[in-house]
């Protein structure tokens, strides 16, 4: 019996965010593809049994969960200095830079090997969106990783050839992408749901948080114009971050605050009401890896705005409305513009609609589970 063992830690953190999400998802696959005579572990940090109980219970099928002796936060500090412990060993797959990594021959050591992956390369060209000690880790990781991962696995062509000015993985990347959640399903009552949640008729739809990164304090700004046809803006997730609010934000851009919804965390089935139900999704992010949300929006058919960025583009595929970014200070204006093409022309949000359906297609965990297996398969 081989055994896959998974770093599945991402679920325990404070703030599982897309990682534990990826994690999540991800596993629950991995562990359905299983092929004959292989199954699946986990691995995570000292928690206390009732955690490790409910990773199991997010798990089913799981065949082991293996805790390692130390907490999160001391264990990601040991694997950064090369202290392994019993989590080393087999073949391991990191689904994030969280990862037991250390120099070995699999040739000699038949059964050791160990993935990890790499989300994008924020750390490197965004810092200032991470903190100190969250930069310097990554970069540390990833070091280790050009030196003793055995692969690296990456979302998109884009963040394989932008890591490839910082690390030579060679022919050590693999790219897997990710998918929409089979939890993310429209609700049984869907108007009633809607009701409750005070969703307007037309609305701009946004998801992420107030930080430089993602763009959304030019998306607010962009709502001065009268183009955007005074549509309010709804923005799933957490007010903000570091020094920005949306209230300030709007404040300054002179957009009163009270076409501005901030609708924090949603169930799956809410986010997925909020997507169906939006005239238009605008994803103004400035550096992403994958770009999830486009693809959650491609499956309800929802329009879909985003800037330039190359992952996004890779992702997208021709079936979205590019806002080809300039400079900053034109960045709202380019939005607003995008905004109003999309929400007055009818041809174009029903071309759009169909061909994100379409695209969503592409895009399946199952078929990530697989290229997984593959990979240590190849290894």
């Amino acid at each position: 019996m081989a055994t896959l063992r998974v770093i599945v830690d991402q679920l325990v953190a404070p703030v599982p965010g897309g990682i534990g999400r990826y994690t999540l998802e991800l596993t629950r696959q991995l562990i359905a593809t299983a092929p004959r005579d292989c199954d699946v572990e986990g691995i995570i940090s000292a928690v206390p049994s009732e955690t490790a109980e409910e990773v199991q219970q997010k798990l089913p099928g799981l065949a082991g969960l293996h805790r390692a002796t130390l907490p999160r936060r001391e264990l990601s500090a040991a694997w950064q200095h090369g202290i392994i412990g019993s989590s080393g060993g087999g073949m391991v797959h990191a689904t994030s830079l969280l990862a037991p990594l250390r120099k070995h021959d699999r040739r000699e050591e038949l059964g050791n090997q160990t993935a990890v992956t790499i989300h994008d390369v924020v750390p490197w060209t965004h810092p200032e969106t991470l903190t100190p000690r969250g930069v310097s880790w990554h970069k540390a990781m990833a070091k280790r990783a050009s030196k003793y991962a055995d692969a690296v696995v990456v979302p998109t062509h884009a963040v394989a050839q932008e890591l490839s000015r910082y690390f030579n993985f060679g022919d050590r990347l693999r790219v897997i992408g990710g998918a929409v959640s089979d939890g993310l399903r429209l609700p049984s009552d869907p108007a009633s749901r809607a009701d409750a949640l005070g969703l307007p008729e037309r609305y701009i739809l946004a998801v992420g948080t107030l930080e430089p990164r993602k763009g959304l304090a030019a998306l607010i700004q962009a709502l001065a114009s009268p183009a955007t046809d005074e549509l309010p803006l709804l923005i799933a997730g957490p007010e903000g971050w570091g020094e920005f609010d949306v209230a300030s934000v709007a404040a300054s851009a002179g957009v009163d605050a009270s076409r501005i919804r901030v609708l924090g965390f949603l169930s799956d089935s809410d986010l997925a009401l909020t997507i169906e139900r939006a005239t238009v999704f605008v994803y103004p992010s400035q550096a992403e890896g994958f770009g999830l949300p486009l693809v959650e929006a491609f499956h309800f058919g929802t329009p879909v705005i985003h800037a330039d960025v190359p992952a996004l583009l890779e992702v997208a595929a021709g079936s979205t409305f590019v806002v080809e970014r300039t400079t900053p200070a034109e960045f709202p204006g380019q939005l607003a513009d995008a905004i109003h093409s999309v929400t007055t022309d009818a041809a174009l949000r029903t071309r759009l609609s169909i061909s994100g359906l379409d695209r969503a297609r592409a895009f399946s965990w199952r078929d990530s589970a697989e290229k997984v297996w593959q990979l240590h398969a190849d290894l």
